[in-house]
């Protein structure tokens, strides 16, 4: 069993898959709240400049326990050692100038981190991936064509209720890193 996420701001898609030789299958996909929808500004703390250091200490705290109960719901039934965690970009934020855009990253660079560090401490060993990598690196390790991979991990969430494209990069990381 693999784990895959796409990491958005506040929250990640989370896709869990059974290896076979021929392909994967989806055994579980939802999204995980990364932020406390309770707590406001919490999806973009780097928004609200005046309370950044206090909404990062909530968020991280937030984060660890989603990411914790998710990962003993999943180890009731299967077995977890590998997740891969799909980013849109690895930008340090501070070689952005525009302050609005630096934001961003900057809220990107920390639900990364906090997804990544929660996995860790559950003993998950954690692989990151570019988004706009995935098909590729999944094309060349299983040396077919990126746009095969791409429709091959659409099939995969055929009977799958939420498939979208967070979904099908989680799940085609989760396949890479198999």
């Amino acid at each position: 069993m693999t784990l895959g996420f796409r990491v958005k701001s506040g929250w990640a898609a989370a896709v869990l898959i059974a290896t076979s030789k021929n392909a994967p299958a989806v055994i579980d996909s939802r999204v995980i709240a990364l932020a406390d929808p309770d707590v406001a500004h919490s999806r973009q703390p780097y928004h609200a400049t005046s309370k950044v250091t206090r909404l990062v200490r909530g968020i991280e705290r937030f984060s660890r326990r989603a990411i914790a109960a998710l990962l003993d719901e999943y180890r009731e039934q299967h077995r977890l050692g590998r997740a891969a965690v799909v980013v849109a970009s690895l930008t340090d934020p501070a070689t952005i100038a525009n302050q609005h855009m630096r934001a961003h990253a900057s809220e990107g660079r920390l639900f990364r981190s906090v997804l990544v560090d929660g996995l860790e401490r559950c003993g998950v060993s954690v692989r990151v991936v570019l988004e706009r990598e995935v098909y590729e690196l999944l094309g060349k390790t299983l040396r077919r064509a990126p746009n095969e991979m791409q429709s091959r991990v659409a099939a995969l969430g055929e009977a799958v209720r939420r498939w979208r494209a967070e979904q099908k990069v989680a799940a085609a990381a989760a396949w890479l890193i198999s």
